[in-house]
């Protein structure tokens, strides 16, 4: 009997790397290579091949849960249902409409977004949905669409990086968060170009560098603004390129031209010879790159920060060149598709303006609705879940584990247990689901079919392999029955190629254009760059997609990318007296996210079972601890505890700790959820702490 092998994708980050799935004996899924998908060529990391663990009945949700007498039992899907469907109601009865929220994930297919976007807006009429992509890329969001007019995470395809002279990583350790992605840096070097790393940590990532420089966190963008001082006092910028392509250039000059280097070193620790070897490496070579990920972006000021980065580019003639340019390495599986269509609080499918009058007037036909019954933009994540219980009465929420991954996590907990109501639908049981008046058990990767957007901007189809267990449902399935309940009975599909026509028709014309893809070209090409506008002569040839973007103009109105203006200033809040070390957070390569998946595999577990405190040895030294002592980790919102790691990879005034694990070891129960005021996105990346042993 033939086998059956089903080509998807792996449902965990940004790389959306390529598998097959092929039918085990005794049920589930295999693993198996999948050398055709170019941006990993059948390299899989270990949460990639364990993914299929989560496919088991034992370790995910199989039947709706409901809270009765303060404890969550098994219901039926129509009690269930009911219940959210009353909850909500009674909110909008009794509170008005913006006293319900949505909250949605990274992970969810674009499918989905689209569905709960339209569900919140149309349905409970609230202008309060946001999601957890705010805390991934949403300052290189800002700062994108301010220098380019456009935010697309890469605006190239990930083969280019091995054909450009120099990379500049800026705030990545992808050797462990997307580790398929290492081979093209690898190659970068096997062609002679060269690879700089910035981060505090010598990681695994930067143990692959050149150059590894290690600012003090929260620095990066006094960083950037010390290498463009040298760019230009050395001589090294493009007067032709800033002519003919930007504006802006002679304030961003004025600004960095106070960044002297001898200043920046005072401020990130970065020595003014490695400032000087930067500049050489970045500015030699014919073409160039600037990659960031979430160390410059995860900041108070990460919006400028970013800005900084895109500077230099500009500055040295890169961005809008071949195999050159600026960058955003995404994090999660979704999160670029996840903000394109509608689960952003200010944005409407089509990467469209919530603001703006044509584009509530274009969605608002395809949903047929009329534009002025579309709320206006709601709170952010961070702001949306600190209204909880207060203004917000009602949340329900879909993908997301924010008792783990929000900074400042025990209060965001206690917000959520102020609510009237809340309900989770969710493939485990995470700490927040834990929390909920009903948890709706959904369908998960390899149990549904629908789309993602990967780091490169190639929209990619994720497809069905095995039949979900009895008692699990889809998203959209939800979805379609809330509406149903609020008394909506169309608009709400449960079949995802049709949500994706509609999606298609909603995103028509606006900066994510997804209206000349089909779900029979992703299949056949292996994905589609957006744009890909639909042709209006059925007789001309489809669009090929956009691989690489701003070759001829940039996305704004003049075609000319902007620079940005910037300044160094302090993080929110510097370490003192009573807090004296900075804390940073970040992944390791066996978890994902807030681990509400991979700390159910054991093979995972195994390799990273618990949290840790990294810390240099001579921080160390001077409170006593040894190697797995207990460390804890005081800031001014909480107290955290873990072994002790020691390791001279980490600078002596900073200590380090992975974010996945709930309870004691929580590291978000730390972070600062001081936002930037443009992306409003949290600083999670620095903070004052103290340390203190913890004696048995």
């Amino acid at each position: 009997m033939e086998t059956s092998v089903t080509p998807t994708h792996c449902p965990y980050c940004a790389l959306q790397c390529g598998m097959n799935l092929t039918p085990a004996a005794g049920g589930g899924v295999t693993v198996t290579e999948r050398v055709d998908f170019p941006v990993n060529r059948g390299a899989l990391c270990g949460k990639g091949r364990t993914a299929p663990a989560l496919l088991s009945p034992a370790l995910r949700l199989t039947e709706p849960l409901v809270r009765r007498d303060g404890v969550l039992v098994p219901a039926s899907w129509e009690e269930a249902l009911d219940r959210v469907a009353e909850g909500l109601t009674r909110t909008r009865t009794e509170h008005g409409p913006d006293a319900c929220g949505v909250f949605g994930g990274g992970g969810l297919t674009n499918e989905k977004a689209y569905a709960l976007g339209k569900f919140a807006r149309v349905v409970l009429g609230t202008s309060q949905i946001d999601y957890n992509g705010r805390f991934c890329m949403s300052s290189a969001a800002a700062a994108g669409n301010k220098a380019f007019g456009m935010d697309r995470g890469l605006p190239f395809p990930m083969e280019d990086i091995p054909k450009t002279g120099c990379v500049i990583l800026v705030g990545s350790n992808l050797a462990e968060t997307m580790p398929p992605a290492l081979r093209y840096f690898t190659e970068l070097k096997e062609n002679g170009g060269t690879l700089i790393v910035i981060d505090p940590r010598r990681t695994r990532t930067a143990e692959q560098a050149d150059l590894h420089l290690a600012p003090r966190p929260g620095t990066d963008l006094a960083l950037a603004l010390g290498l463009l001082h040298l760019v230009v006092s050395q001589g090294r910028t493009d007067e032709a390129y800033i002519e003919e392509r930007t504006s802006g250039w002679e304030e961003t000059r004025a600004v960095a031209m106070a960044h002297w280097p001898e200043y920046v070193e005072r401020i990130t620790g970065v020595p003014v010879p490695q400032l000087r070897e930067a500049v050489r490496m970045f500015s030699e070579p014919e073409n160039a790159m600037v990659l960031t990920a979430r160390g410059p972006e995860q900041q108070s000021k990460g919006t400028d920060t970013v800005g900084a980065w895109i500077n230099l580019c500009l500055a040295t003639g890169r961005s809008g060149r071949p195999y050159s340019g600026y960058g955003c390495l995404t994090g999660q599986g979704n999160g670029q598709g996840g903000r394109e269509h509608g689960q952003k609080a200010d944005q409407l499918p089509g990467y469209r303006k919530l603001t703006d009058p044509e584009a509530r007037r274009h969605v608002a036909g395809v949903w047929g609705v009329d534009p002025d019954s579309l709320p206006g933009p709601g709170l952010s994540a961070y702001e949306l879940l600190d209204a909880l219980g207060s203004d917000i009465r009602s949340l329900l929420l879909m993908g997301s584990n924010p008792v783990v991954s929000a900074p400042r996590a025990a209060h965001i907990q206690q917000r959520l247990e102020s609510l009237d109501f809340l309900a989770v639908a969710d493939v485990v049981l995470s700490e927040t689901a834990a929390l909920a008046d009903v948890v709706l058990p959904v369908t998960q990767w390899a149990e549904e079919t629908g789309t993602t957007t990967n780091l490169e901007g190639r929209v990619l189809l994720r497809r069905q392999a095995v039949a979900p267990p009895d008692g699990v449902r889809s998203d959209l399935y939800v979805l379609h029955q809330l509406a149903a309940r609020a008394g909506v009975e169309k608009g709400f599909p449960v079949d995802p190629e049709e949500v994706f026509e509609e999606l298609r028709r909603a995103s028509a014309g606006g900066i994510a254009d997804y209206s000349g893809i089909t779900y029979r070209r992703l299949a056949e090409e292996n994905g589609v760059f957006w744009p890909c506008p639909a042709q209006d002569d059925q007789q001309t040839a489809p669009h090929p997609g956009s691989p690489r973007l701003f070759l001829d103009r940039f996305a704004t109105e003049d075609g000319r990318a902007r620079f940005a203006p910037v300044a160094h200033r302090p993080i929110a809040e510097e370490p003192d007296a009573e807090y004296p070390v900075l804390l940073t957070t970040g992944r390791v390569v066996a978890q994902y996210q807030s681990g509400a998946q991979t700390r159910r595999v054991d093979e995972l577990n195994a390799a990273a079972p618990g949290p840790f405190v990294e810390l240099h040895p001579r921080l160390a030294a001077r409170l006593g601890a040894g190697e797995g002592d207990a460390i804890a980790v005081v800031s001014r919102r909480g107290r955290a505890v873990a072994p002790a790691r020691i390791t001279t990879s980490i600078r002596p005034d900073t200590v380090f700790m992975p974010f996945h694990w709930p309870g004691e070891g929580r590291a978000n129960t730390l972070t600062n959820p001081a936002l930037d005021p443009t992306s409003r996105m949290p600083e999670f990346k620095a903070c004052a702490v103290r340390l203190e042993t913890v004696r048995p």
